[in-house]
């Protein structure tokens, strides 16, 4: 047998599919709306009192695309997390899956999978690795407060400083490789050279975001075991 068996794969994800259809329209409307908000108070709000350009793009449209990008931090790693602890710890719904002929990294691969499809708006490639980071702090935590502790030290910091709202050259210089880190930032910088133009470093930003993708992939599947398999 194959290491990951696409029968299994698609097994798990076809019941999201089937319990995503009794919720889609509440989860789409927060997920287009919130960017929605952010683009009006920032690009419009504050973009009003700032006549310079940025980087040769107006604020409006350097806020915009960066907010599609930053959105999916928000569409894949907040329902990671949430939705994994919720089904293996409350609802015990991995318990019954693993019944079935489906192994933990199958589990883990298609919730990622699944996640990443309803994020793909937004980014893919990027949503698979913050679904993957969801999922590890869902398999690590022993309560669900404690993701209080992962929102104000990771999410906010790495949506905070990705370029969206202002370039990550105006910080101090530490800052700004500390910035280079975030796979945010790279997904940000994508989606303003998807709409403004591509330049050749933008390659460099994919390798890395499949990079993390791939990582993240693998801590979630070594925590997801140690948390289901005594």
């Amino acid at each position: 047998m194959r290491r990951i068996e696409p029968a299994a794969v698609a097994g798990v994800m076809s019941r999201e599919v089937a319990n995503f259809r009794t919720f889609w329209k509440a989860t789409t409307f927060s997920s287009t709306l919130e960017p929605i908000v952010y683009l009006l108070a920032f690009g419009l709000g504050l973009g009003a009192t700032i006549v310079d350009d940025i980087d040769g793009l107006r604020y409006v449209e350097f806020v915009g695309t960066g907010m599609v990008a930053t959105a999916v931090i928000f569409s894949s790693a907040m329902p990671a997390m949430f939705g994994t602890f919720v089904k293996e710890r409350f609802q015990r719904t991995y318990d019954a899956i693993l019944a079935a002929p489906v192994d933990p990294e199958e589990l883990v691969t298609a919730e990622m999978l699944w996640i990443a499809i309803r994020a793909s708006v937004f980014g893919i490639i990027t949503a698979l690795g913050f679904a993957a980071f969801g999922i590890a702090v869902a398999a690590s935590v022993a309560k669900i407060d404690h993701f209080n502790y992962v929102t104000t030290l990771v999410i906010t910091p790495l949506f905070l400083v990705a370029g969206t709202f202002f370039p990550i050259d105006r910080l101090p210089e530490g800052f700004q490789w500390a910035a280079q880190l975030n796979p945010l930032h790279h997904l940000v910088e994508l989606v303003r050279g998807t709409a403004f133009g591509f330049e050749a470093v933008d390659l460099v930003r994919v390798a890395v975001l499949l990079a993390f993708s791939v990582a993240l992939w693998r801590v979630a599947v070594r925590r997801m075991e140690r948390r289901l398999i005594d």
